[in-house]
């Protein structure tokens, strides 16, 4: 069938648009991540004098980035509406976040709806595949602190050894407080069929929405961030009393990530903006820390749960277009998340006129030694 007109000027302007977006998002990373990299590399001093004030500008600079990537998104038209739990009430606190997995785009949802979550973003730690580490955004993650951990059976118990060094180093004495991290282990289009055979052979629920968490990084990061209690006093090894002041990790954040007719955006769509304005739905269940079982067949049984709560939610979800309400209401609310388009602008500019600022650092340099 012949295209139209209309449909031809359709296409041509989603071409053009997509170009435009392109070339911004690489003028863009140009200048925001090499400009990040010098004002750490200028403020190594402070890291030495203060080191708590050099994280905490590290953190805010980190949230900037991490907004830069949200408003790609959010001018696409790609918003997020957000149900359950308010996670603002415990954005304070030291919280484990487990997200369900379905592509890359995930990850930028995540960078936008919590953007609006006080001081998260800056004090939050990563959990992701180190393929990650060799993208644009690798040296930004590597500085920040976050973590790559390398899937497959083989690599295992040496990935799990590694994570519990890493949150021993950095987790606490750069301030970190949220943690995310997918549990699942990969894509859903990836691992749902092994999941299921898995599933089928050990007599565990059929899941189409999800797979079947692994628990490796969850019981390291539960070992490693829970201040024991002995009488109300913290007890422990040398990390505990070191940070005698945190009352370690208290909460889990059971986060559902579901797309309109189970239909997930990716990275590539987020940065070229050719699919129509999409509203992604994000659901909270917070959970208290001291609630999560410590013993691995107790805790792999309450991480199975969650999951299979994850399914139940979004089932309904893909047959209603909403989330159910919690248990004993009788209806759902649900909280548009919105960014301030001024604020976004302002922290483009800042990340340009930062590019432009090195460039005629390192322009009279040369010609100083030249």
């Amino acid at each position: 069938m012949a295209m139209t007109l209309e449909q031809a000027r359709r296409v041509g302007y989603t071409c053009l648009k997509a170009l435009l977006r392109f070339a911004f998002m690489v003028a863009n990373n140009l200048v925001a991540i090499p400009s990040y990299v010098l004002y750490l590399i200028v403020l190594q001093p402070l890291r030495i004098l203060d080191s708590k004030s050099f994280w905490y500008i590290e953190g805010v600079l980190f949230k900037w980035l991490l907004a830069m990537v949200a408003s790609w998104g959010w001018w696409a038209g790609y918003t997020v509406v957000e149900w359950g739990d308010d996670v603002k009430a415990v954005s304070e606190d030291e919280a484990m976040v487990l997200v369900n997995h379905q592509a890359t785009g995930d990850v930028c949802t995540l960078m936008m709806c919590l953007q609006d979550k006080g001081t998260v973003v800056r004090q939050m730690m990563w959990l992701m595949d180190h393929i990650f580490k060799y993208t644009n955004f690798g040296i930004v993650s590597l500085i920040h602190g976050d973590f790559f951990i390398r899937q497959g059976r083989t690599h295992r118990d040496q990935q799990l050894v590694l994570l519990k060094d890493h949150l021993e180093k950095y987790y606490r004495s750069r301030n970190r407080k949220w943690i995310v991290l997918f549990p699942e282990g990969g894509f859903l289009r990836k691992r749902r069929e092994t999941s299921q055979a898995f599933a089928k052979k050990n007599n565990l629920p059929f899941l189409k929405h999800v797979t079947l968490p692994r628990l490796g990084a969850t019981q390291v990061i539960l070992k490693t961030l829970v201040v024991p209690q002995e009488n109300g006093t913290p007890s422990g090894g040398d990390t505990v009393r070191k940070e005698s002041k945190s009352k370690g990790l208290q909460w889990v954040i059971d986060t559902t990530i579901a797309y309109p007719k189970a239909e997930p955006i990716d990275i590539q769509t987020w940065i070229l903006g050719y699919r129509q304005p999409t509203v992604t739905h994000v659901h909270y269940r917070i959970f208290p820390v001291k609630d999560v079982p410590a013993e691995p067949e107790a805790l792999t049984n309450w991480l199975y749960q969650r999951f299979i709560e994850k399914e139940d939610l979004l089932t309904h979800f893909y047959e209603t277009g909403a989330f159910p309400p919690p248990q004993g209401q009788t209806k759902a609310i649900s909280r548009e998340m919105t960014l301030s388009n001024l604020w976004l602008v302002a922290i483009q500019s800042f990340a340009f006129l930062s590019g432009g600022m090195w460039y005629c650092v390192f322009q009279y340099l040369y010609h100083c030694l030249f």
